[in-house]
């Protein structure tokens, strides 16, 4: 797994964990879903995201040119 794809992979849940949360328990959880989007908007922009720093910490490597076989 790549930094790129846990970090997709992180979002995604995150964003199914804050949306049933708001669902089952209160209607402010969509803050976390809003907060995801903004960030992931974000690092789109800037290239950095913490969470990107702490898979770096993880030993998963970034994303290179690679055949998707």
């Amino acid at each position: 797994m790549t930094v790129e794809r846990g970090l997709r992979l992180l979002a995604g849940i995150v964003i199914l964990l804050s949306l049933a949360l708001a669902h089952w328990a209160s209607a402010w959880w969509l803050l976390l879903t809003a907060f995801v989007g903004l960030n992931l908007f974000q690092s789109a922009l800037t290239n950095w995201c913490p969470a990107m720093m702490i898979f770096r910490a993880m030993g998963l490597k970034d994303c290179t040119t690679q055949s998707t076989r």
